[in-house]
């Protein structure tokens, strides 16, 4: 069977799980005051450009959008986000049980623009009864994105523009930030991404660790007392030092880069399979995440050796549908599809 689901079907990249043999019987402080934590925040930073600011590893991404969203806002404050984004679709309501709604503004491709954002706040400033209104606090995007599109620097410098402005943190969503990085056509680093927002996320479950996501801020003051709020949230890992030895690993020796790199590259080769054989694209997609539109005969007959999802409902002729490689996908996989196809 080939498996073209999603990009955490697999344990962890071979580094990461040699990392974690090669440690697994020493005794280490709890709750990632360990010194592989501290090692794997100096080399985030580092490789982030920043001198000063802040690391935290937290287990899931769910988790991660829900408590960084909860401190960020204040009890009467919602956040800004794409209506299909993450946290608004796919996320069972974790923003909203915390307290905080979603202020959604309608996507293009998964994007949200500057435009749209200052379109907002100056109706919802310029409305007479906007103290009885939920007050957007924040902008949250994804990078890459739920469509696996990716802002470019200008999109992504006009909208912190906007959001410093109107003095709203911006936090970005880096669930597959190893794809987006190395999207096709993509002119954003990771150094620039950590000065273009004021909070960001660097995803591991989907890139390569067998759990883990690392919050970076080049501004400590925005999340005090972080990590009492990321216990109260039920995110604060005792054996810290599982996510300190995972993370240390994806920043040693390119790991990270690596991953992103691999991972675009075979869904780059999917996608030109699929073109070739007249398909079309619902999405057109730069990253490892590759939307197209198949005859519900060709579904029926590739679904027995290869397994993917429908996105959103089955149509009754042809149906939208969505592959993604991975850092674990095998090369025999697109060999696999194309001989089938």
């Amino acid at each position: 069977m080939i498996y073209l689901d999603t990009d955490y079907m697999a344990g962890a990249h071979p580094e990461v799980m040699e990392a974690l043999n090669e440690t697994n019987m020493l005794h280490t402080p709890g709750y990632g005051e360990d010194d592989f934590t501290c090692r794997a925040k100096k080399l985030i930073l580092d490789t982030c450009g920043l001198d000063e600011g802040e690391c935290f590893f937290m287990v899931g991404g769910t988790q991660t959008n829900a408590t960084v969203i909860d401190r960020l806002l204040n009890r009467n404050e919602g956040v800004l986000a794409a209506d299909t984004s993450h946290i608004n679709v796919h996320e069972a309501g974790a923003v909203e049980a915390w307290g905080h709604k979603i202020l959604t503004l309608q996507n293009n491709e998964g994007k949200i623009s500057a435009l749209q954002i200052r379109s907002y706040l100056e109706d919802f400033y310029a409305d007479d009864t906007h103290e009885h209104m939920v007050k957007p606090g924040m902008v949250y995007i994804s990078f890459p994105t739920e469509l696996g599109t990716v802002y470019s620097k200008k999109e992504l410098k006009d909208i912190y523009k906007t959001c410093s402005e109107f003095n709203l943190p911006l936090y970005i969503d880096g669930a597959r930030m190893a794809y987006g990085l190395n999207a096709q056509g993509g002119d954003l680093c990771l150094k620039e991404i950590a000065h273009l927002c004021d909070v960001f996320y660097i995803g591991g479950t989907k890139c390569g660790t067998l759990f883990g996501e690392a919050i970076v801020t080049r501004f400590p003051e925005l999340l005090p007392r972080f990590v009492s709020f990321m216990k109260l949230h039920g995110g604060l890992l005792a054996k810290g030092r599982l996510l300190g030895i995972q993370f240390a690993t994806l920043f040693s020796n390119n790991l990270y880069n690596r991953i992103g790199k691999y991972g675009v590259e075979l869904a780059m080769q999917l996608k030109e399979v699929l073109i070739k054989k007249g398909f079309a694209q619902f999405i057109d997609s730069p990253t490892n995440q590759q939307f197209f539109i198949l005859p519900n005969s060709v579904i029926e007959k590739i679904r027995k050796e290869v397994s993917f999802e429908y996105w959103g409902s089955p149509g009754q002729i042809e149906s939208k549908v969505r592959f993604v490689t991975s850092w674990s996908t095998p090369p025999q996989s697109i060999e696999k599809l194309t001989e089938l196809l």
